[in-house]
């Protein structure tokens, strides 16, 4: 790995680390998030994996619990320090790779994160570039229903009937959610989108997870309860051909 440029830190994240670090402490995150990722994960023991958007470093360490090696990537240079007491970490800015060499790593990994950086097309590319020949490359997003602008959930005040507004689903978008007491952008790319760049960046789909808001979190609020049909997060492994 060569010694990695310095970036600025994006906007949205230079007063967020605080904010972040209290949602990653949310039971949610690890009764949903966790799972959904470890289960298209399938770490192997010994293999290099990129965490891209580390925070952190929470979901790195407990990948590295499994036998494999982490080196985070993040922009937040806070985050990126506090990442560091749990492995190794690159400050930058994505999909900005320039700091690893071609075919450097065996896989790499962004867990709720690729929908807050620019460019997936430009994602895809760096870390086809990255990756070995037959390594993986595993995501797991807000579910794009979610993230698109003008959607959200509509409750018939007669019953109490929940129906989903889809907003622009179909066009690429952007919205901005409260985060403390600021607010972070969702960039929002249909699922048709993401998966063509994907494939035309040299990746393999093998698998894709879809869920909804799960039992726990559903038995804590009733209003969530009452999304449990409703896509909430997706989780997708590749191949890199």
């Amino acid at each position: 790995m060569r010694t990695p440029r310095r970036h600025e830190q994006a906007d949205d994240w230079i007063d967020l680390a605080g904010w972040w670090s209290a949602e990653a402490d949310d039971p949610a995150y690890r009764e949903e998030v966790d799972p959904l990722f470890f289960q298209v994960l399938r770490p192997r023991s010994g293999e290099v994996l990129l965490d891209l958007g580390c925070g952190d470093g929470r979901i790195g360490e407990r990948a590295a619990a499994r036998g494999v090696r982490v080196i985070g990537v993040d922009v937040s240079l806070e985050l990126a320090r506090l990442a560091s007491g749990r492995h190794p970490v690159f400050l930058g800015r994505l999909p900005d790779l320039a700091c690893v060499r071609d075919e450097a790593v065996d896989g790499a990994y962004a867990v709720l994160a690729l929908e807050h950086f620019e460019g997936s097309a430009g994602f895809f590319a760096e870390t086809a570039r990255v990756t070995r020949a037959g390594g993986s490359l595993v995501v797991v997003i807000n579910h794009p229903v979610y993230t698109a602008p003008r959607s959200g959930p509509v409750i018939d005040p007669t019953d109490g009937e929940l129906f989903w507004r889809f907003g622009d689903y179909l066009n690429p978008g952007r919205s901005r959610e409260p985060a403390g007491n600021r607010s972070v952008e969702f960039i929002h790319r249909p699922i048709g989108r993401l998966l063509t760049e994907a494939a035309t960046a040299g990746w393999s789909l093998e698998e894709v997870l879809e869920d909804g808001v799960g039992p726990r979190v559903a038995a804590r609020d009733p209003i969530l309860a009452k999304h449990r049909d409703i896509p909430h997060l997706m989780a997708l492994r590749w191949q890199r051909r």
